[in-house]
């Protein structure tokens, strides 16, 4: 019989394989509480939305299992809404282990470890609050202050999740917007189902190559949605 918030070992030997160890935690209900954190600089709504989202897309490419994170996320979005009982049904549905009663860390039933930023349960102590007068004036000042752009075409290397690599014809006066249609009409990838990044930063639809400071040589990434 185990200690209270002591690990047991559990084993599990498959036919004509390698006897696997790993450990089990003990399992808390999911708790109200969420982690209070202060980001480094002022975060907008906007840009709180962007860094999760980029978070989301990319952690599933490089550990765990795909259907774990996807609970985790529907999970973190339940219990943002003050809804613990269905975030705790989520968990429990995809039979997740929290060790301290929080998404923070957690463990899938063949021991994999899963570990979420307070950014993605939370938002941060400093967040700006937009208001659409604000946006307007934002927008208005950043139009104002907009460097002169250039025209002069060049190959865009753009690589695809799916491990694809192709280029496209762009200038750096070009959004995202505008290449985002140019790759649904080059490759047939509705543009809904498109999220570009660049130095592991989401970019949005109104942002400029040149805003982004991507040259002719650079590569930028783009994650196919399955299910847009």
């Amino acid at each position: 019989m185990g200690v209270p918030n002591s690990r047991e070992c559990n084993y599990y030997h498959a036919p004509d394989a390698p006897l696997k160890i790993f450990l089990r935690t003990r399992n808390e209900p999911l708790k109200k509480e969420r982690p209070k954190w202060k980001s480094e600089y002022p975060m907008t709504e906007g840009q709180l939305r962007s860094k999760r989202d980029e978070f989301w897309d990319t952690a599933p490419a490089f550990d765990g299992r795909k259907e774990i994170w996807d609970a985790l996320r529907a999970a973190a979005l339940a219990l943002e809404c003050n809804d613990l009982e269905l975030a705790q049904a989520i968990v429990d549905g995809a039979c997740i282990t929290l060790p301290h009663g929080s998404l923070t860390e957690s463990y899938d039933e063949l021991g994999n470890r899963y570990q979420l930023p307070a950014y993605t349960l939370a938002p941060p102590i400093n967040l700006i609050n937009e208001t659409s007068s604000e946006s307007k004036q934002s927008e208005g000042t950043q139009k104002q202050a907009q460097p002169p752009v250039c025209r002069e075409e060049f190959q865009l290397r753009v690589r695809l999740s799916t491990g694809k690599d192709l280029r496209l014809t762009a200038s750096l006066a070009d959004s995202i917007a505008v290449l985002k249609k140019q790759l649904e009409k080059q490759e047939d990838i509705e543009v809904i189902r498109q999220r570009w990044f660049f130095s592991g930063k989401l970019l949005t639809d109104k942002t400029r190559l040149q805003d982004a400071k991507i040259q002719k040589d650079y590569v930028v990434q783009v994650i196919v949605n399955v299910n847009p």
